[in-house]
């Protein structure tokens, strides 16, 4: 088996698991075989939004096909 790794950055105004869920939710709907996700890393966007924008950064792992 191989597996390829992309990055993905997901956003929410809510949370950081909302910032998450919206990577994964992502992952799942637009790439087939899924494996795992691991989080990077999290921030929050302050500067260039009203409020705050809290950001993941996430690896996504994927099985590619033969």
């Amino acid at each position: 088996m191989v597996f390829k790794k992309i990055t993905l950055i997901g956003s929410s105004t809510e949370s950081f698991d909302k910032a998450v869920d919206d990577a994964v939710d992502r992952a799942e709907a637009t790439l087939n075989n899924v494996q795992w996700i691991e989080v990077e890393e999290l921030g929050v966007e302050i500067a260039s939004v009203e409020g705050r924008q809290y950001q993941a950064t996430v690896e996504v792992a994927f099985r590619l096909e033969e």
